[in-house]
This record gives structure tokens, C-alpha cells and sequence, in this order.
């Protein structure tokens, strides 16, 4: 089957696309290079299977040829920054919202695509008073920007989806992690000790507590829930369990070699975030998808662990 991954050349997406590859498929990538690299995709160029196009979906053009003779859409670009300081609202609307909403009428226009995969994020349910979070948590009310693009992106392709006649299915996210992650808290320790091996600076009061997902695991579900789908449904992705602040950065400055580097916590904002916005406890509920046969395999300690074995010898 032909298959359109947006992002593709991202964290997740490239780890996607050598999953789909491997089985057999033949898969076509957009992606406008603003976070991914060529590099991520290296081993896939000249194969007779596989196409790359450097474009933006904002482009209505760039759309339409992307999604033309694809039965399945995987929708991973987007822009990945929480922290406000990085993308501001005009960045998150443009790149997550309008993007979306250019791909959907692509889609809708064209006509083909029988499935769209869309990933989204667990800070769509903002602070939740029920942990670990099930789908059918509400209201949700996002607490960044960027939970709330993605939030709206749900809306449209739900609606899209109804109104158009393709299925779709939602992932939402817990913190993946793994080779290739360019950005988030384990890349932001490995840094910190790079630049300075005797601190570690950590945004907070060090008690934020969440849920991460190796990159193995995340790819497995998104190839999991498209089996059952009937119209439009909702899944958590993540692990079990979820770990502090403090253990990741514990578990960073030993595989960055630095086990004597000291912690400095800066205290954060509002309550001890790390940043406005920041949800401070954070695990999801992913019986839904463990009903269809899928299981993490890696608890959230893992996960990081090898995550910052990875991206130690990535930043040397």
C-alpha cells in the first residue's frame, strides 16, 4: 500500500518510516526540514519504494500532490515545542492547526486516503484530577498552546472524517523518547552537562512526575489501533508507570559519565513547573489499546535510560 507520512523526517516519524519500509510498503514523506534531517531518513534514499519531498502543508498545492494515490495518511508534522519560550501561539496555529486543516482538505478533495493516523498528545487533557487519565476524560482543557493546536486539530479531523467518509484514528501521546530526539528533557540534560559536567540545571521544584514511551513502543501502537477502528477513535499511548524530574536527571549524569555533577533546581513557576504551561503529573490510561493486544515493553525508567545512553553519543 502507499502511504503518506508527514514529518517523516522527524524523531517519530523517521523511526515510523523504517517500520513501514521493513514491511513492505511503499511510502511517500513531506517534511519541511524545520525539525527533522535528511539524515534520519538516510538509509531509505534511492530505494525504489520510497519518495521524499522537501514541502510544507501550509502550501495547498504541496497538499494535494502529497496525499495523491495514498490510501493511508500518518499526520506527524507539526511543531513539537511545549515550552512557550520556544514557539509562541502564532507558530502552534500556523504549523499544527492550518497545517492540519490543509492536509484535511487534500484529503477530503482528492479523495483515496481510506485511514488517517494523527498523532497527538497527552496535553490535550491539561491538568487531569484522575491519574492514570483514561480517553473519555473531560472536560479537557490544555493548559499550553500547544495542547491546545493539537486539541483542535482532533476536532477537525474528527469532523473531517465524519463528513468525508475516511476513518481516522487519534494517538494521543505520552513523552516519547529514543535515538533521533532532537528536543525535550533528556536532550536538554545531555546538553546541560556537555556545556557544564559539574551542575545540572533542572527547570521546577523537581517534583513533576510523568509517563515516557520508548520510540519502539510508540511505533507498535500506531500500527495496533488502526485495526479496529470503525469511524473515528481515541488512544492513549504510553507506559505504565511514570518517573520524577529528578530520577531522569539522576539516570542522565550517569550515562553522560557526569555522576558527580550537582543538581541546582530553579524552583519554576506556578507551583514548581518547569515552565508555563508545564503539567506537572502526567500518566495515561491505555487499557483501550492493551484490549487489542498491545503492551509497552519498556517501563518509563527504561525508556530514558537508553534514551540517554542514545543521546549522549549523539551530542559528544
Amino acid at each position: 500500500m502507499k502511504v503518506l507520512v508527514t514529518g517523516g523526517a522527524g524523531f517519530i516519524g523517521s523511526h515510523l518510516v523504517d517500520r513501514l519500509m521493513e514491511t513492505g510498503n511503499q511510502v511517500r514523506v513531506i517534511d519541511n526540514l524545520a525539525s527533522g534531517s535528511l539524515s534520519n531518513l538516510e538509509r531509505w534514499m534511492g530505494h525504489p519504494g520510497f519518495e521524499f519531498t522537501e514541502g510544507n502543508l501550509l502550501e495547498r498545492d504541496g497538499s494535494m500532490d502529497a496525499v495523491e494515490g495514498c490510501s493511508q495518511v500518518f499526520h506527524l508534522a507539526a511543531n513539537p515545542e511545549v515550552q512557550a519560550n520556544k514557539a509562541g501561539p502564532e507558530e502552534h496555529f500556523r504549523q499544527n492547526i492550518e497545517a492540519t486543516y490543509s492536509l484535511l482538505e487534500a484529503v477530503a478533495e482528492r479523495g483515496g486516503v481510506e485511514l488517517l493516523v494523527f498523532a497527538s498528545t497527552s496535553t490535550v487533557y491539561g491538568e487531569a484530577t484522575v491519574l492514570p487519565t483514561p480517553e473519555g476524560y473531560g472536560p479537557t482543557k490544555p493548559i499550553s498552546m500547544y495542547g491546545a493546536s493539537k486539541l483542535a486539530c482532533e476536532a477537525l479531523i474528527s469532523a473531517y472524517a465524519s463528513m468525508y467518509g475516511f476513518k481516522a484514528v487519534i494517538y494521543r501521546l505520552a513523552n516519547v523518547v529514543g535515538p533521533r530526539s532532537n528536543h525535550g528533557v533528556i536532550w536538554d540534560f545531555v546538553g546541560k552537562l556537555r556545556d557544564n559536567p559539574g551542575e545540572l540545571e533542572v527547570l521546577g521544584d523537581g517534583t513533576q512526575s510523568k509517563s515516557y514511551l520508548y520510540i519502539d513502543d510508540c511505533v507498535d501502537g500506531f500500527l495496533k489501533g488502526e485495526e479496529s477502528v470503525e469511524q473515528v477513535a481515541v488512544f492513549n499511548i504510553g507506559s505504565v508507570d511514570r518517573t520524577s524530574v529528578l530520577k531522569i536527571a539522576d539516570i542522565v549524569k550517569e550515562e553522560a559519565g557526569q555522576p558527580e555533577a550537582m543538581i541546582r533546581l530553579t524552583g519554576g513557576v506556578d507551583g514548581g513547573r518547569g515552565w508555563k504551561g508545564d503539567v506537572k503529573l502526567m500518566q495515561l490510561d491505555t487499557a483501550s489499546l492493551h484490549r487489542l493486544g498491545w503492551a509497552p515493553r519498556y517501563s518509563s525508567e527504561e525508556a530514558v535510560r537508553l534514551t540517554a545512553r542514545a543521546v549522549s553519543k549523539q551530542r559528544r
